[in-house]
C-alpha cells in the first residue's frame, strides 16, 4: 500500500507539482495541501488523470485551529475504486477567505460544503445553494468553532400556552461543577454531601 502510496506522490510531484504546497504519506494515506486558488484544478486532475481516478469524493469536513493566521483547514478525502486508494487534501484559509466551490468537479460537494459552512462559517464561492444544513433558519454563529460557548446563544423549547417553539436567551439553572478529581475511597479534605448524616 505504501508503495502505491509513494509512486503516486511522486506521480502527483511531477505531473502537477505546482497545484500542491507539500505531502506526506501517514495513517496509510497521501496527505497533500493545497491553497484555495488551486483547488478545483487539483480535483478535475485527480477524478480525470488515469492514474489517479479518483472518482469518489466521500466527504468534505472542517478543521478549527484558533491560533493559526489560516484558522481553517477545509479537508476532501477522495478514493480510487479502480486503484483502491485514498488520498485527503487539505486547503489552509483565513477566517474570512472564501473557497471555490467543488460541486462543479463533483455534484455531491453540494450538501459536504453546506454542512461546513453551516458548522465553521467557510465560506464556498460558486456553491449553487449555499445555506444551513444542520441548524435551525435564524442560528447565530457556528456550532464546532472552538470559540463557540459549549451553551450556545439561545435555548429552543416548545411553549404549550403558545402553542409554538420558543426561542430564548440560554438560562442556566445549575452552577458549573468544580470536580477536584480527589478519590472518596482516600479521604477528601471536606465533608462530602450527605456524609454528615453518617456520623448521627
Amino acid at each position: 500500500m505504501s508503495e502505491a502510496l509513494n509512486e503516486l506522490a511522486t506521480y502527483l510531484t511531477e505531473v502537477r507539482g505546482a497545484l500542491i504546497s507539500s505531502f506526506e504519506i501517514k495513517y496509510g494515506e497521501l496527505n497533500v495541501t493545497t491553497s484555495a486558488a488551486n483547488i478545483v484544478a487539483l480535483l478535475t486532475f485527480l477524478r480525470d488523470d488515469a492514474k489517479c481516478g479518483f472518482v469518489n469524493l466521500t466527504d468534505i469536513c472542517g478543521v478549527d485551529w484558533p491560533q493559526r493566521p489560516d484558522r481553517f483547514d477545509v479537508v476532501y478525502h477522495l478514493l480510487s475504486p479502480k486503484k483502491n486508494l485514498r488520498i485527503r487534501i487539505k486547503v489552509p484559509v483565513a477566517e474570512d477567505q472564501p473557497v471555490p466551490s467543488a460541486c462543479s468537479v463533483y455534484p455531491g460537494a453540494d450538501w459536504f460544503e453546506r454542512e461546513t459552512w453551516d458548522m465553521y462559517g467557510v465560506l464556498f464561492t460558486g456553491h449553487p445553494d449555499l445555506r444551513r444544513l444542520l441548524t435551525d433558519y435564524g442560528f447565530e454563529g457556528h456550532p464546532l468553532r472552538k470559540d463557540f460557548p459549549t451553551t450556545g446563544f439561545v435555548e429552543v423549547r416548545y411553549d404549550d400556552a403558545a402553542k409554538r417553539v420558543v426561542y430564548e436567551p440560554v438560562d442556566l439553572r445549575q452552577e458549573f461543577r468544580n470536580f477536584d478529581f480527589l478519590s472518596p475511597w482516600e479521604g477528601t479534605d471536606y465533608v462530602l454531601p450527605g456524609d454528615e448524616k453518617a456520623k448521627q
